[in-house]
């Protein structure tokens, strides 16, 4: 990766007014201006929107058996492209809800979250404990440069101590293209998610448990009971979650025999890759901003880590299928048992507060996830203070401007 020389002024964000000193906001003190109801988790609202999700996706299908029916291949083609996409919108708003059960706010009863979060990821192909675990130590440190588990950007010290092969020499003279970009990009939304789940790709230097030594060490998987991810007492929970895929896995292949492995490619495979394309999407942006920094251990502090999110837009599709988890993200690493739908009022309850440790981007969500791909590489070694900031190269920064 090619040495970068200087720091890019943060971009407008929307922020609203602090009404007291930041530095004075503490966890206690947020959690006090949340009106207590917000907190209150229901199973039947739960149910509801999980059984409208299944209803949109049922119907989906229905309607998609019957494509065949069109009378030209390019309707046809059209109908299959337009199904893909609206069911990976379905389908993702279904990955949320599973998010719920994993943070235990789908409902008051944890043995409820934990058999409906087991079955909606299982269907999904997710390994629901398996995730959960590693999801929950995300949500403890995150914002730690070396323990947080999701996209931690390597530091200007790492990069330079690197010793790049043959292949590194060459990416470094093409790293900077719109070619690179575009390719890498695109591997990153269509195969970041199975590389995370298979490797622990992203994680933080200090992120893994405390694990014995040898080949556990190497063993990241989320799929591996007895690997370097989990304590020994969770290697069940993941067997449990390794047996939900294996059995919608055994599903689908009994499936392809039936009807075609085509046809059950276009049916599944092709939204599977939507739902996670926006998985990999909403979480890469909520956790990386050009004016979003990482702390040390020095300086990190779990109300600091929490606001190192920002809350985005993504409108029609954000609000009713993807149950707003874009639109309100902050408030959600703050107190995450707060269900989606009492998500809004919690963040206008806390926003006043906060002042610019709040961020909301009001820019286009793909042309941010371009932008911010292509710019947000490495953080700076940590300042007097303990933060460690994004640092760009010079032509980023005149893209930034």
């Amino acid at each position: 990766m090619a040495s970068t020389t200087q720091i890019v002024e943060e971009p407008v964000t929307c922020q609203l007014e602090g009404k007291v000193e930041p530095q004075n906001v503490s966890y206690g003190f947020l959690r006090q201006k949340i009106p207590a109801h917000c907190f209150e988790r229901s199973s039947i609202t739960s149910f509801a929107y999980l059984l409208r999700d299944c209803v949109y996706a049922s119907a989906l299908v229905w309607l998609a058996l019957k494509i065949d029916l069109l009378p030209t291949s390019w309707l046809r083609a059209g109908a299959w492209i337009l199904y893909g996409f609206v069911q990976g919108c379905v389908g993702t708003g279904m990955w949320i809800i599973g998010h719920e059960c994993g943070h235990g706010a789908f409902s008051e009863f944890p043995v409820l979250n934990d058999v409906v979060g087991w079955a909606v990821h299982s269907i999904l192909m997710v390994p629901f404990f398996s995730w959960k675990i590693t999801h929950a130590r995300h949500h403890r440190y995150h914002g730690h440069i070396d323990k947080d588990v999701v996209f931690v950007p390597p530091t200007e010290q790492e990069v330079q101590d690197q010793k790049p092969g043959l292949l590194g020499k060459v990416v470094e003279l093409v790293e900077e293209t719109p070619l690179y970009h575009a390719v890498t990009l695109l591997s990153h939304q269509l195969f970041g998610w199975q590389l995370y789940m298979l490797t622990n790709v992203s994680a933080g230097n200090k992120s893994l448990p405390p694990k014995g030594t040898g080949i556990q060490k190497f063993r990241n998987s989320h799929l591996d009971p007895l690997g370097s991810l989990f304590n020994n007492s969770q290697a069940h929970l993941v067997a449990i979650s390794d047996m939900g895929l294996l059995l919608v896995g055994s599903a689908l292949y009994y499936l392809a025999t039936q009807i075609g492995a085509w046809k059950v490619a276009l049916l599944y495979a092709v939204p599977y890759f939507w739902v996670h394309h926006w998985l990999v999407a909403i979480t890469y942006l909520h956790h990386t901003h050009p004016s979003v920094p990482h702390y040390n251990e020095k300086a990190w502090t779990f109300v600091k880590g929490a606001l190192c999110t920002v809350d985005r837009r993504f409108g029609f599709i954000g609000r009713h299928f993807f149950h707003e988890i874009i639109d309100y993200h902050v408030v959600h690493h703050l107190f995450p048992r707060i269900p989606f739908y009492h998500a809004e009022e919690a963040t206008a309850a806390i926003v006043p507060y906060l002042g610019d440790q709040y961020r909301l981007d009001e820019g286009m969500y793909l042309k941010s996830l371009v932008d911010t791909f292509t710019t947000c590489k490495v953080v700076s070694n940590a300042d007097s203070e303990g933060a460690l900031h994004w640092k760009f190269s010079q032509s980023a920064g005149k893209k930034q401007e």
